[in-house]
């Protein structure tokens, strides 16, 4: 067994959660029927990868979803799959292939994708002498490269990362570990070619433990949270919100104080609003220390409590995903716990509940779209966030449920399915005029136009799934849209054309 490390506290998260759940009768909430389709994708047996992280799976230029896994893999210590939008899994990559495991060990982050059109991401531990971790490439035929060993340069860097990273509009991938730095964590920049720069390190009255990554909002600035610290009323702090510039000069914007909500672990996400919006994996007005929260927080720090949960039996309880904003303005996300499928008495046994996928609006409404159904036959607690692909579709992960491995099962994949129309999104989301533009999507292969904001721009269709262009002279920000025979897909969101 894994020992647990100082602020790795998911061990005693998890038995507090279910001693919560059991001992607390949480008060009855009107929920809303479930009204779109699950679909249980694929199931890890363990060979195939076991226990998917913090992982909101990533579409790749091939159309497939990618993530990773923390367990499973001939040295059952993660790996990176990919699966196709119908659910065929493939093992990419298995960690710990290398002598000392100097390729790293326990992905579980997840993936992003880079403008390159190669996937970045870290590893908790592994990698060089002291194996606290690494920041490697991977490239879509499998080949992988470490950019960065932690600790090796007295752990000013950080070490133990968690999070995916984050691209920034410089070229440069952001990311924060969760232990190291000069105190209980830190924040860094990374090049592609693997030149690390510590940006700020975590004294405790500003944070403690940053778990997820980075945005970069539209300001240019970059925020984030931390699952303790700050001077709530929490033991070692309730968490926080803070704001860090690219050069590394940091702000924290908000303390947790329990009633408003206790360790956020998932990252933000900013709404058409300008506000950021997230979710706090503890605290809120209901169960015995609170169930977790959903939060709006202006740029400016001011937090406003739009959902408590209230656990099991009712609307999930325990959020360590992030929020997706949909092109309806709704947000969408998911719990670890709580909630109960009307088919079920309880998935688990342990009358916890197996977490729920729900959305919300800007404005606190609440309707829930699934109930997880736990061992063998559904997924249970789902640790990420879900993904919007480009044809409309929402898929997920959950770490345990399925089959396989024993009654708490190695974790599923699945799909629900949405009233969105087919759209198509760029990577990178911003840049320069002339700079190269990868556009993914589905069904591109007979596409006759790509505009930017209404300005024509040459390109080459790759694939069904990948079209290449860069962004032409005179354009501005704004949709971009792929004209087919079939009909014109415009981008998700828009896109930002640097000056």
């Amino acid at each position: 067994m894994r020992q647990i490390k100082q602020g790795d506290n998911t061990g005693w998260v998890r038995w507090w959660k279910t001693v919560c759940a059991v001992c607390v009768l949480c008060a009855t909430t009107s929920i809303a029927l479930p009204a779109q389709t699950y679909t249980l994708l694929a199931d890890f047996n363990g060979t195939n990868g076991g226990d998917p992280g913090y992982v909101t799976l990533v579409q790749g230029p091939d159309g497939n979803l990618w993530g990773t896994t923390i367990g499973g893999g001939p040295e059952a210590v993660g790996t990176v799959f990919k699966m196709t939008p119908t659910g065929t899994l493939t093992t990419v990559y298995n960690f710990c292939m290398l002598a000392n495991c100097d390729d790293g060990s326990y992905p579980y982050g997840g993936l992003v994708l880079g403008s390159d059109g190669n996937f970045y991401g870290t590893t908790e531990q592994g990698g060089g002498q002291y194996e606290l971790g690494i920041v490697f490439k991977l490239t879509p035929e499998g080949e992988l490269t470490t950019l960065h060993y932690f600790c090796e340069n007295g752990c000013s860097d950080g070490y133990n990362p968690k999070a995916a990273l984050v691209q920034g509009t410089d070229g440069n991938f952001y990311g924060t570990s969760t232990q190291g730095g000069l105190g209980y964590g830190a924040v860094f920049k990374i090049t592609p070619g693997g030149t690390l720069t510590p940006l700020h390190s975590f004294e405790g009255g500003d944070g403690r433990y940053p778990v997820a990554g980075l945005i970069q909002a539209a300001d240019g600035d970059f925020y984030g949270t931390t699952v303790q610290g700050g001077d709530g009323s929490c033991f070692d702090g309730c968490g926080t919100v803070f704001k860090i510039t690219p050069d590394g000069t940091l702000t924290m914007l908000h303390s947790f104080n329990s009633s408003d909500g206790a360790s956020p672990y998932a990252p933000l996400v900013q709404g058409t609003d300008g506000n950021f919006y997230g979710t706090t994996e503890t605290g809120g007005a209901f169960c015995n220390g609170g169930c977790g929260t959903v939060f709006k927080m202006t740029p400016a720090g001011t937090v406003t409590t739009l959902h408590s949960f209230r656990g099991f039996p009712n609307d999930g309880g325990f959020p360590m995903g992030g929020l997706l904003l949909g092109p309806n303005g709704i947000f969408y996300g998911t719990t670890t716990q709580g909630g109960l499928d009307p088919s079920q008495a309880d998935c688990l046994g342990y009358g916890v509940g197996c977490g729920v996928i729900f959305e919300i609006s800007p404005g606190g409404s609440m309707k829930i779209e699934h109930f997880f159904a736990g061992f063998p036959i559904g997924g249970s607690e789902p640790n990420g966030g879900l993904a919007l692909a480009t044809n409309g579709t929402f898929y997920g992960v959950t770490s345990g449920g399925g089959p396989y491995c024993n009654t708490f099962g190695c974790g599923t994949a699945f799909s629900v399915s949405s009233n969105f129309a087919p759209f198509v999104e760029t990577v990178p989301p911003s840049s320069g005029l002339g700079a190269a533009v990868n556009i993914l999507g589905t069904n591109l292969t007979t596409a006759t136009s790509v505009t930017f904001n209404g300005t024509p721009a040459t390109f080459n269709v790759v694939s069904s799934s990948l079209i290449t262009t860069t962004v032409p002279a005179g354009a501005t920000s704004g949709k971009v849209q792929v004209v087919t025979p079939v009909g014109t897909l415009t981008s998700n969101v828009p896109f930002r054309v640097l000056q």
